[in-house]
């Protein structure tokens, strides 16, 4: 009997690609084995690289057999329809909306945080100004996390009580706010200390550490 493929997922540069940790993360917590390809970013060789692997000319991309889907919500998506015992999004059907709809404002929304705070696993204790449009965004991620800290998430740390989508998709948020050392309240504190606790997301960071390119435009502040 043949052997089923396994996903294919490729990404970018661990340090760098916030939207490639959302689907490399959702496939580790959700147990799902693949094989990784990585593209690294900003050298000679990604044009090629990108044209070779996705359509979209971006990263992440998911390989299921004859199947290419790319954009990490739509792999997210994907996912989770694919492997329902992986309980991807809550069971509960008010808490399911609720998830969908702030995993819908990360997708679409923060422009500042990702203009101004480029996701750089490596570097620690950079500044930035914080300009009110920034603070604003930043206040409104707050409140997100508390809001799911009070509802939902219960004693496991996860937004939604156990992993789903949502903690991928604000996952990069919590390595922004530890490179910029952004303050955050008690009750926003619960998501990115479980975040930062869990195996799969120090196996990344200490993939990116190994990582030699420098892309200098996401090498900000001081």
């Amino acid at each position: 009997m043949m052997q089923a493929m396994l996903p294919r997922l490729i990404i970018g540069n661990k340090n760098y690609s916030s939207w490639s940790l959302r689907a490399w993360l959702l496939l580790r917590e959700a147990g799902i084995e693949f094989e990784e390809y990585r593209i690294a970013l900003d050298v000679e060789t990604t044009a090629a690289e990108m044209a070779e692997h996705c359509p979209s000319a971006t990263v992440p991309v998911l390989e299921l057999g004859g199947l290419t889907v790319w954009d990490s919500l739509a792999i997210a998506e994907t996912v989770a329809e694919r492997w329902p015992d992986a309980g991807l999004w809550p069971a509960d059907a008010d808490a399911r909306a609720f998830a969908r709809s702030i995993c819908a404002e990360m997708h679409s929304g923060f422009p500042n945080i990702r203009g101004c705070m480029p996701m750089n696993c490596r570097a620690m204790g950079r500044k930035v100004p914080l300009p009110d449009e920034l603070t604003d965004e930043i206040d409104r991620i707050i409140a997100i996390w508390s809001i799911c800290h009070k509802r939902y998430s219960g004693e496991n740390g996860w937004l939604f009580g156990d992993f789903s989508v949502a903690d991928a998709m604000y996952a990069p948020v919590v390595l922004r706010f530890r490179t910029y050392g952004i303050n955050l309240p008690d009750s926003a504190m619960h998501y990115p200390r479980r975040l930062l606790e869990s195996p799969a997301m120090q196996d990344w960071l200490a993939a990116a550490e190994t990582e030699t390119e420098v892309i200098e435009v996401d090498e900000k502040g001081k």
